[in-house]
C-alpha cells in the first residue's frame, strides 16, 4: 500500500545494524570452503636488502604444507606487476611491484616467500623455517633524506628517488607577492598515520579448474575496480572473475586498493587447483597495509596590511613508500586545489614531489590529501591572523570567498555552493566565544598552570570523485562514474541493486531511505544489493565521499526512470493520457478526479502478468542509470575545539569539540552525526596521538597498538555538531559528501587550539602530535629554555 510518509531527512534505524549486532555478519574471516588452504607468508626484516637466494625446502617439508614459493618460483604467474592507476605525469617513474619481491626486499613487510599448508597455524610455522639469504643495503626513511645528494636510492634502476613532480599555477603569483605587505611562511609535517580498521584485510579465492572461473571473497571497498585489475595482473579473462565484498568492517581507505596477497591467493587458487585463504594479523597488517599522509609542507601565504590574501605558494614533498600503490601518486592531487581553503586571492602556485622511500606503501587515508591541505591553510591563516594583529576568526571573515554558486577559487576549482560565513557564525555562537575569552584571559592574568586555547578550522574539501573527463585530465584510469538499477517485484516491493561497496557507511539505509520516498512504499519494502559483481555488474565503488553524490544519485535517477515507466502504464489501465496523472507517495490519480488512482504496488503487479500493457512497452517496471555527474561536490564548514594545556607536563585534554557542517540535504541525519563523529575521532588522533616512525635502518618502531597510540572513546569529550545547508548545484539531489569532513577539519583546530594556549608564551607552533613532551617543549623553546 502507498504510503505518504517520508523517510528521506528522517534518522530511520539501520538496516544493516540488527544483524551486525546479533553475530550475524557475514565476514571473509568466518568464510570457510571444502579443501581450503591457507596461505602465510614470509618478509623482510630489513628495510633495503638484496635476496640473494630463498631455500624453501625445509618449509615445504613440514606437516601440513601443500607448497612453499619464492617470488622468483612464481614469476611466470603475472601478466603484469601489481596496479597504479593514477600516473599523474608523463614522465613519472613508476617501479616494477611484483606481489612477492624477487631481487630486493625494499621495505619491512616486503614479500618474499609464500607457504600454503592445510591450516593457517601450519602456514605460520612452516613460514619460519623459510631460508632467506639477505644481503643488507643502506636504508632511507625520510622524504627530505631520501631527496638528498648520494642517498641511497630505492630503486637501483633509477638515477635518485623522485617518482614525479607536479606543478599547478593560477594567476601571477610573482606579482602577488611583489605588493603584497605581508607574507607569511610556515613549514609543517603530516606523520605518517597506519590505518586501524575493525576487520583487518583478508581474502578468500576459490576456483573452478573445469571452467577456469574464480570467486573472490574479499575485504575490499573496490570489488568491480579490483575484477578488472585481477584480470590485467593475473590474465585471466575479466567475465571469469567473481569478486564478492561481504561484510566488511571498516575500509578508511587503507581496503582501496589492489594488494598482493589479493593476487597471490587467485594466483595459488590456480595453481593448486584449491581453495586458498589469507588473513591478516593486527601486527601483520601495520606493515603490509598502506600507510596515509607522510608529507613535508611549505605554505606562503601573500596578504595586505589588513589581511587580505593576494596569493599563495605552496611544495610538498610527498612519501611514497617503496612502491607505488593504487592511486598514491595523485592523493596529493585531490588536496592539490585547496592549498587555499575557502578563501580568495589573485594568484596560486602548488607542486608535489613523489618520493620513494624504504617504508611501507602509503596510498589514500580518510580524507586523502584533503586533510593535509587543509592543515596547511588553516594553521597558515592563524599564523597570518596574528601577524596582521585580528582574531582568528576575523581574518577568516575577510577573506572567505563570496557566496554563490560556481565560484572561481584561486586554486582552479569551482566551486559549487558557497556560503561559508553561516557555519562560522554558528560555531561561534555555539562555542559562546566572548565568554571563552574572558575566561582565557583570567587564567592568564592569574598565571594558571592550565591555559586554555580555543582552535578554528573552516575547510572546503573535494567529494563525489567525479566527472570522469576531469579525471582523465588528471591521467586517472578510471571513470567517475557509477551505476544503479532499481526494480519493482510483482509483490509491490523494491529491489536496489547499487556499484557502491558500503563498508560501515550505511548505503543499505540511505538508499532505502532514497527509493522508498521516490516510489512511495514503505523503507521496509526496498532491499539492497551490493558488493557482488555477478549481482551489480557495474560500478564504481566507494571512497572519496563520493558514494551519495554519485551511486545514492544514480539510485534516485533510476528510481525517477521506473516512476516515468509506471505512469505510462497508470495512463493506459486508467484509459488517459500520461500527462494527465498526479503523482504523489506511489499513487497516480486522474487530475480531478482523485478517485480514479493506481498505486505503484498495483502497477507493478500489472507489469510483472503483461495482461494489458502500452504498445511498444516491455513487462516489468525496472530501470537502470549511470551517472556521470558534470562537477565535484564541496562540502565546507567550520570546526572548533577547546582545550585545556598544563603548562608543567605539556598534557593536553580536549574539553569541546564542536562541528558545524555543511553537506547540503541530509538523507539520514543519524548516519551523517555518526560519520562525523568518526572523522572527528580520525582526525584529533592525528592531532594529538598517532604517528608512525622509523628507524634510520627501515625498522617500523610503532609496530603495534603497544607504541601506536589509537585513542579511546574516553580521550574524546561529546561531540556537538550542527549543519547548516547549501544544496549543491552539481547534482539533482544537491547532495555533497560527509564521510571524510570530520577527518579534514578536526586536526588543524585542535593545534591551533594548542597553539592559542600557549601563544601568550610565545610559542607558535607545535608538530603534530602534539604530545606532552612536544608540548613541553615547546614551551621551553618559546622562554629560552632547553627545549
Amino acid at each position: 500500500m502507498a504510503t505518504a510518509v517520508k523517510y528521506v531527512g528522517g534518522g530511520v534505524p539501520r538496516k544493516e545494524d540488527p544483524k551486525l549486532l546479533t553475530g550475524q555478519g557475514q565476514f571473509v574471516e568466518g568464510l570457510t570452503l571444502p579443501g581450503m588452504l591457507h596461505m602465510a607468508l614470509v618478509r623482510s626484516p630489513f628495510g633495503s636488502a638484496r635476496i640473494n637466494s630463498v631455500d624453501v625446502s625445509a618449509a615445504a617439508a613440514a606437516d601440513g604444507v601443500v607448497a612453499a614459493f619464492s617470488g622468483a618460483d612464481l614469476a611466470g604467474e603475472w601478466a603484469a606487476g601489481l596496479p597504479m592507476a593514477w600516473p599523474v605525469t608523463d614522465d613519472i617513474r613508476i617501479p616494477d611491484h611484483w606481489p612477492v619481491a624477487q631481487d630486493v626486499a625494499r621495505y619491512v613487510g616486503d614479500a618474499v616467500a609464500v607457504v600454503v599448508a592445510t591450516s593457517r597455524n601450519a602456514a605460520l610455522d612452516a613460514a619460519e623455517l623459510v631460508e632467506v639469504d639477505y644481503e643488507v643495503m643502506e636504508a632511507v626513511v625520510d622524504v627530505e633524506a631520501a631527496l638528498a645528494d648520494g642517498a641511497p636510492r630505492v630503486h637501483e634502476s633509477f638515477d635518485d628517488n623522485k617518482s614525479y613532480t607536479w606543478t599547478l599555477t593560477n594567476g601571477d603569483v610573482d606579482a602577488a607577492f611583489a605588493k603584497a605587505d605581508v607574507v607569511v611562511k610556515e613549514r609543517y609535517r603530516q606523520p605518517r598515520l597506519i590505518p586501524n580498521a575493525m576487520e583487518p584485510r583478508a581474502v578468500v579465492v576459490q576456483s573452478v579448474p573445469a571452467a577456469g572461473d574464480f570467486t573472490v571473497w574479499s575485504t575490499t571497498q573496490i570489488p568491480h575496480v579490483a575484477k578488472v585489475l585481477f584480470a590485467l595482473t593475473l590474465g585471466i579473462p575479466e567475465s571469469q572473475i567473481r569478486v564478492i565484498a561481504p561484510d566488511v568492517g571498516g575500509g578508511f581507505g587503507s581496503k582501496l586498493n589492489v594488494y598482493a596477497e589479493e593476487a597471490l591467493c587467485i594466483a595459488l587458487a590456480r595453481r593448486l587447483r584449491r581453495p586458498v585463504k589469507w588473513v591478516a594479523s593486527r601486527s601483520e597488517g601495520y606493515v603490509a597495509t598502506i600507510h596515509g599522509r607522510d608529507q613535508v609542507q611549505e605554505i606562503e601565504i601573500a596578504a595586505t596590511s589588513d589581511g587580505e590574501i593576494l596569493g599563495y605558494r605552496v611544495n610538498i614533498l610527498a612519501a611514497m613508500g617503496a612502491y607505488l600503490q593504487l592511486v598514491a601518486p595523485g592523493v596529493p592531487l585531490l588536496g592539490a586545489f585547496l592549498y587555499c581553503g575557502c578563501y580568495g586571492g589573485e594568484a596560486y602556485h602548488f607542486e608535489c614531489t613523489g618520493v620513494f622511500t624504504n617504508t611501507t606503501p602509503t596510498d589514500a587515508y580518510r580524507g586523502a590529501g584533503r586533510p593535509e591541505a587543509t592543515y596547511a591553510i588553516e594553521r597558515a591563516m592563524d599564523v597570518l591572523a596574528r601577524e596582521v594583529g585580528v582574531d582568528a576568526t576575523e581574518i577568516r571573515r575577510r577573506n572567505f570567498l563570496p557566496a554563490g554558486d560556481m565560484v572561481q577559487s584561486p586554486g582552479g576549482l569551482a566551486f559549487d555552493s558557497a556560503n561559508y560565513e553561516p557555519a562560522l557564525d554558528r560555531a561561534v555562537e555555539l562555542l559562546d566565544y566572548a565568554g571563552f575569552r574572558s575566561d582565557q584571559a583570567e587564567r592568564r592574568e592569574s598565571g594558571a598552570g592550565k591555559q586554555i586555547g580555543v582552535g578554528f578550522s573552516s575547510y572546503v574539501e573535494i567529494c563525489g570523485l567525479a566527472p570522469s573527463q576531469v579525471l582523465a585530465s588528471l591521467k586517472y584510469a578510471a571513470g567517475g562514474w557509477d551505476a544503479a538499477t532499481v526494480r519493482m517485484l510483482p509483490t509491490g516491493k523494491a529491489e536496489v541493486v547499487t556499484g557502491s561497496s558500503p563498508h560501515g557507511q550505511g548505503h543499505v539505509t540511505s538508499w532505502s531511505q532514497i527509493a522508498a520516498d521516490a516510489l512511495g512504499i514503505p523503507y521496509e519494502d526496498v532491499t539492497v544489493l551490493h558488493g557482488d559483481t555477478h549481482v551489480a555488474p557495474h560500478g564504481m565503488n566507494t571512497y572519496g565521499s563520493r558514494s551519495l553524490a554519485v551511486a545514492g544519485v544514480a539510485v534516485y535517477k533510476a528510481c525517477g526512470r521506473v516512476v516515468d515507466k509506471a505512469r505510462l502504464l497508470a495512463a493506459h489501465l486508467l484509459e488517459v493520457a500520461p500527462e494527465d496523472l498526479d503523482y504523489e507517495a506511489g499513487t497516480f490519480s486522474v487530475k480531478g478526479v482523485p478517485d480514479r488512482t493506481k498505486s505503484m504496488p498495483e502497477l507493478a503487479f500489472a507489469a510483472w502478468t503483461a495482461h494489458s500493457l502500452p504498445e511498444d512497452s516491455e513487462p516489468g517496471l525496472e530501470a537502470g542509470c549511470v551517472y556521470d555527474p558534470p562537477n565535484f561536490t564541496f562540502p565546507f564548514g567550520t570546526h572548533v575545539a577547546v582545550v585545556e594545556v598544563d603548562t608543567d607536563t605539556g598534557a593536553v585534554e580536549l574539553l569541546r569539540y564542536i562541528a558545524v557542517d555543511d553537506c547540503g540535504p541530509v538523507i539520514n541525519p543519524v548516519i551523517v552525526d555518526g560519520q562525523v563523529h568518526g572523522g572527528v575521532a580520525q582526525g584529533i588522533a592525528a592531532a594529538l596521538y598517532e604517528e608512525a616512525t622509523y628507524a634510520e635502518d627501515g625498522t617500523l618502531e610503532t609496530s603495534s597498538m603497544i607504541n601506536y597510540l589509537v585513542p579511546s572513546a574516553a580521550e574524546f569529550p561529546y561531540f556537538e555538531t550542527d549543519r547548516t545547508v547549501t544544496p549543491s548545484t552539481s547534482n539533482p539531489m544537491g547532495v555533497k559528501g560527509i564521510g571524510e569532513a570530520g577527518t579534514i577539519g578536526s586536526a588543524p583546530a585542535v593545534i591551533n587550539a594548542v597553539v592559542d594556549a600557549l601563544a601568550h608564551l610565545g610559542v607558535t607552533d607545535v608538530p603534530m602530535p602534539a604530545t606532552p613532551e612536544r608540548v613541553w617543549r615547546a614551551i621551553q623553546a618559546a622562554q629560552g629554555g632547553e627545549a
